[in-house]
């Protein structure tokens, strides 16, 4: 039986820590994964949280930038980036031993569930959640006392969707937990020329007879929108990570909140950091 404790639960034990880089390395065009030395952080966090980073010492720019945690053994932590705006091209030019101010980790996470085949879709850099969902879901990974899955998922597949084949980032670290991975690119440069979409339509016609589908999904907002109506539409449990601009990361500045329906179908504003950033895909109002 599946834990009923849901990740957010984690969410007081957030800190706050100023700590060492130990690898900075590009994975694709722009792309970069940097590891840091943060043992209170990484020891805690749950597949699907986030922790925000800014440059120790910086103050221009002033807030912090949300990142996924990409892969954690305890001690070390991994985020994934893209190099965009000051920030980002500024941390791409920091080596090991520079510091980096860190908080979290945050948000609810996934909540583990049970199906027969877990379905991870991921556009751009929508992926970087998904590693150690599916290392937890394999049962290759074990988080939470006691562990989150009861049993492993023996059926697990990632989507994952890019503009062309040198933006995809992270497909060794995939390929290693010998998952279902299925690329889709919009130049046909690899994998399947269009939309990831179309990998997860094919998916779901060919679901056996019966077999309980989940779906968790994370990328661009258009992207995440078109997957939640075709998994609506065919009675698949859905959850979105979304990727709402953050400037605190802990509740308190208002800026990153989502249209979310209640239970009675009326909707109001949700803090993704903290009421999320993961949703059922039929509650949020797009």
């Amino acid at each position: 039986m599946n834990s009923p404790v849901h990740a957010s639960c984690y969410a007081d034990s957030a800190v706050q820590r100023t700590v060492p880089i130990v690898l900075q390395r590009q994975l694709a065009r722009d792309t970069f994964l940097l590891r840091l030395d943060a043992p209170d952080i990484a020891s805690q966090a749950f597949p699907g949280q986030f922790v925000m980073i800014r440059q120790a010492g910086v103050s221009d720019p002033l807030i912090g930038r949300p990142l996924a945690v990409f892969d954690t053994d305890g001690q070390t932590l991994d985020v994934v980036y893209l190099k965009k705006g000051k920030l980002t091209s500024r941390v791409s030019t920091l080596a090991p031993g520079q510091l980096i101010d860190i908080w979290g980790p945050l948000g609810n996470g996934f909540l583990p569930k049970s199906c027969d085949h877990l379905v991870m879709v991921a556009g751009g850099i929508g992926y970087t959640p998904f590693l150690l969902v599916a290392l937890e879901a394999l049962g290759q990974r074990a988080f939470g006392n006691p562990v989150r899955y009861a049993e492993p998922i023996a059926n697990v597949s990632l989507l994952y969707g890019a503009r062309s084949a040198d933006l995809f980032a992270g497909i060794p670290e995939f390929e290693a937990t010998g998952i279902d991975l299925r690329l889709a690119t919009d130049d046909g440069s690899r994998g399947h020329h269009g939309r990831v979409t179309d990998l997860l339509q094919q998916v779901i016609a060919e679901k056996p007879a019966g077999a309980r589908l989940r779906v968790l999904c994370c990328g661009p907002e258009p992207m995440m929108h078109a997957v939640s109506e075709i998994a609506i539409a065919a009675q698949i449990d859905c959850e979105v990570s979304l990727e709402t601009p953050m400037a605190c990361g802990i509740g308190i500045c208002f800026t990153c909140v989502a249209k979310v329906r209640d239970e009675q179908g009326e909707w109001d504003y949700k803090r993704t950091c903290v009421e999320g950033p993961v949703f059922p895909a039929e509650k949020i109002v797009w």
